[in-house]
Parts: C-alpha cells; structure tokens; sequence
C-alpha cells in the first residue's frame, strides 16, 4: 500500500488519468443498470421481431446499411438521428421499437432520445450488428 501511495505521488498526472478511468468505468456501469433503455440479446431480438412485429431500426450510416442489415430493418440516417426525426416512426409509436449500430454504443443515445419523444417499447440491440452476424443470423444486402 505504501508502495502505491508512494507512485501516486511521484506520477500525479498517470495516477489522475486512473481515476478518471474507473470514474467513467463506474458512471458506465450504474448509468446503464438505473436506465430506462433495456438492451436485448439477439434471441430476444428475433422473439420480438417474430411475435411482436417490432420494428428494428438501423442507424448505421447508408454504406453500412448497405453492406448488410437485419431482414426487414427500417434506416434512419445518422442526421436525422443527431436531428431527433423520428417523422419516419410516427406509425410505430405502440409497436417494440429495437435500435441497432455497428457495436451496440451509440443505440442507446438514439433509443434514449425515441423513449423522450413518446416511444413506449424501445430496446438496444446488444453488441449491434456485430453481435447479430457473430450468431449467423440473417442479413440482407
């Protein structure tokens, strides 16, 4: 303990960047269990698309979208995103609504902002698109 107590002190600047990194670690982690947002794995996915009709809304940029996307995946472009236009969802409001990117980070920002804008049944895929072709699951070109 001395020892620690004692590099903390010689290297102020690395011991601060530490803190900071498990400051965000924990911000992270509590900010993702006290959330409204529940991420879903890709079994759940399929069991809301299959017997909910949920809409799975892509927000990868186009190029993305289309080197390959989930079956029936509806885009919203990241402008519109940053522009919260969901007019593109407006029909949808009452169905399960699941927000997938490329690693599952930034869906949840998106599905935070469609839960504000009156979206009842909104979900992050877990892992994103990654997480869907690392399980073999369909993709459409």
């Amino acid at each position: 303990m001395d020892q620690l107590i004692e590099f903390a002190g010689n290297n102020m600047i690395l011991a601060g960047i530490w803190l900071a990194l498990v400051a965000m670690l924990i911000y992270s982690y509590i900010s993702t269990l006290t959330s409204s947002i529940k991420a879903i794995n890709t079994h759940d996915a399929t069991m809301l698309m299959n017997k909910n009709d949920a809409v799975v809304l892509d927000i990868r940029a186009a190029k993305e979208f289309k080197s390959g996307h989930i079956l029936n995946a509806r885009q919203l472009k990241p402008e519109e995103v940053r522009e919260k236009n969901f007019k593109k969802l407006e029909n949808a409001k009452d169905k399960p609504i699941i927000v997938v990117c490329a690693m599952g980070n930034q869906a949840r920002g998106t599905a935070s902002a469609l839960s504000k804008a009156g979206f009842s049944n909104v979900s992050v895929l877990d892992g994103g698109m990654n997480a869907w072709t690392s399980a073999s699951l369909p993709v459409s070109k």
